[in-house]
């Protein structure tokens, strides 16, 4: 009873920004839960390379380009899916950039906006996109990529906009859970601590900032992208049937100090 809940057969799973990193873990774990995975991400060779990892493995999924900077580029693949008879019963919204090191007296409104342009806005318009085609079939669910950073503030860089943005993202979710709860779509977030993919590299050639995060985690260490993956796949599933609006910490214990 309780494995077969996890059981995604039958079901089209999209995931954004999802050609490295927590994108392509959660591509992984839908595809061994059994979804059709639709991979997508903005640039079309990455899209490609995540593709081809996961045909190595074994794993059959479709891949595609999408924008989330752009309503058009997110609604022609959600249109398209949905016009085929293959309406996205799971959206995994991924895609994010990250940017540190600027305080906030020096952030320009360029670079302001940016962040909250893809990391929030881009959330908005991807739940948006797929889910008016999961309000309209009835059922669905939507798993946001929040973080840590937006329910504490980081030390030692400075980083307010990103900061703001993902705090948005938890907050955009439980506002999307609460007006959808009774259509039948769940909204849920994963909060992760640092995870060890590309967008990190930078990091471990700081050693004072890399030592002074393993220092504020309780497991002195980052996370590994199918730990995200597997929260997700949680959230994705019936198995977390009960929950909307949530805010899942995956944090090796950070936000306990």
């Amino acid at each position: 009873m309780y494995v077969e809940r996890f059981n995604l057969a039958g079901r089209v799973a999209v995931v954004t920004g999802a050609g490295q990193g927590i994108g392509l873990a959660c591509c992984e774990a839908l595809c061994e839960a059994g979804a059709a995975v639709v991979l997508t991400d903005i640039s079309a060779e990455r899209a490609e390379a995540g593709r081809a990892a996961l045909a190595e493995k074994g794993h059959s999924v479709e891949a595609a380009v999408i924008d989330i900077g752009r309503s058009e580029s997110i609604n022609a693949v959600a249109d398209r899916l949905a016009s085929t008879g293959r309406t996205a019963d799971i959206l995994i919204a991924n895609a994010g950039i990250a940017h540190a090191g600027v305080p906030a007296e020096d952030l320009s409104d360029a670079d302001w906006e940016r962040m909250i342009g893809i990391n929030l806005s881009g959330a908005f318009r991807s739940c948006r996109a797929f889910g008016k085609h999961m309000l309209a079939q009835g059922r669905g669910s939507i798993v946001t990529i929040g973080s840590m950073s937006g329910s504490i503030v980081n030390r030692p860089q400075q980083q307010a906009h990103y900061n703001a943005a993902k705090a948005g993202v938890h907050h955009l979710t439980r506002s999307l859970a609460a007006e959808w709860a009774t259509r039948g779509v769940r909204v849920n977030c994963v909060a992760p601590t640092y995870i060890d993919t590309p967008l990190l590299t930078f990091a471990k050639e700081d050693k004072p900032m890399y030592d002074q995060w393993l220092d504020m985690t309780p497991m002195h260490r980052l996370g590994l992208p199918a730990e995200i993956a597997s929260v997700a796949l949680f959230l994705a599933s019936d198995a977390s049937s009960l929950m909307t609006g949530s805010v899942v910490a995956a944090d090796a214990g950070y936000t306990c100090w």
